[in-house]
């Protein structure tokens, strides 16, 4: 029986400039996407808008936030639009499925081959209460048999040519039966012949508090030999991506909170990884940039009134890299319609300020994580 570890993750990295840290290309079965610094599937934030930018900014690849089985399968127009959307300039990109039921699984892995992405994701690591309530998302992690009646469905499902992963997190807890249960489930899914899987280093039970175990990546990394495994939890930083690959030895990471407001942590990664100095944080002029793009790619996908309120919360995060930010942050929050925005660009975004690196970790309010 495999004992449970503490939760422990550098609060610093300690990658130096200056010094290539060679990487070997990241592969998902068929799908090379090279360097090993991805973006991950982000709830509400990364839909076909985010997805672009980042991969405008360095990212290799990225994932659809993660979509209900059910909502994959209704047929109205409006649904899909709001999921249905690959552009020729992601490949590859992955679409994130979550649900209950097996076969609807299998059902909705398809829709997802045929809307055009490249791969399948699987989410059983989703610790929203709401979502374990409708035994969904990480609630798969107390029992094996259903999670891998899912993955033997959707691999069955998409042609062999599509790569099929899996997104899971430690364990349900900290107890040495969710351990088990975790490597039934991990041994399972690479038997059952996916790609890849992502482990978070935190339990469900943990949400997003305290510190992601990378020991225990560096653990199941250690478990898995050649197969292909991807770290999460706590990249805040393009030095504690680096530092998660060089420690843990496994194949990727995925960036999530780190990238929200931040794209440029892909750019900034590349560099230390050629042996570069860290970039510059973007100017006040790259921000405002990227913030009209990301705004100009959110238009054409819901529409001005709606584009609106999706990035407002883009925004918020954009504005810890502005040299006033809590003013931009307030700015941000008071924004309801898009025409206020170039007043708002125009008082904050005029001057070609040095920008700022944005906090090395999760921000707090009264103790508890945003974002």
């Amino acid at each position: 029986m495999r004992t449970a570890v503490s939760s422990s993750s550098p609060q610093t990295a300690s990658v130096s400039e200056g010094r290539p840290l060679p990487l070997p290309e990241l592969q998902l079965g068929p799908v090379h996407i090279g360097f090993p610094v991805v973006q991950a599937a982000l709830s509400g934030y990364s839909d076909q808008a985010m997805r672009l930018v980042a991969r405008r900014l360095g990212a290799s690849y990225t994932l659809c936030e993660v979509v209900l089985d059910q909502f994959v399968l209704q047929r109205s127009k409006k649904a899909r639009r709001l999921w249905a959307q690959v552009d020729e300039e992601e490949h590859p990109v992955g679409g994130q499925l979550m649900g209950a039921d097996p076969a609807q699984f299998a059902q909705a892995a398809v829709e997802l081959v045929r809307a055009g992405f490249d791969v399948v994701d699987i989410n059983f690591g989703c610790p929203v209460k709401k979502v374990l309530g409708r035994c969904r998302g990480g609630y798969h992690l107390g029992q094996p048999e259903v999670a891998l009646e899912i993955v033997a469905r959707v691999r069955d499902a998409v042609p062999p040519q599509v790569p099929v992963t899996v997104k899971m997190r430690r364990g349900i807890d900290d107890s040495a039966e969710s351990e088990e249960k975790f490597f039934r489930i991990l041994d399972g899914a690479f038997a059952l012949g996916v790609a890849a899987v992502t482990v978070h280093g935190r339990t469900v039970k943990q949400g997003y508090e305290g510190a992601a175990s990378w020991e225990f990546l560096r653990r199941v990394k250690q478990h898995v030999g050649r197969r292909t495994v991807l770290g999460s939890g706590d990249l805040f930083t393009p030095q504690a991506c680096l530092e998660m690959l060089r420690t843990t030895g496994v194949d990727g990471v995925t960036v999530a909170r780190g990238a929200i407001g931040n794209p440029w942590i892909f750019q900034q990664v590349r560099a230390l990884a050629r042996g570069e100095p860290l970039p510059p944080p973007p100017s006040v002029h790259e921000q405002r940039r990227v913030i009209e793009e990301h705004f100009r790619l959110a238009a054409r996908l819901y529409g001005p009134k709606q584009a609106c309120r999706q990035m407002r919360k883009h925004c918020i995060k954009y504005s810890k890299l502005h040299p006033r930010s809590e003013e931009v942050r307030n700015a941000f929050v008071a924004l309801s319609r898009l025409e206020d925005l170039p007043a708002i660009l125009e008082r904050y975004y005029a001057e070609d300020l040095p920008g700022r690196y944005p906090p090395p970790g999760p921000e707090k309010n009264n103790g508890r994580q945003r974002g």
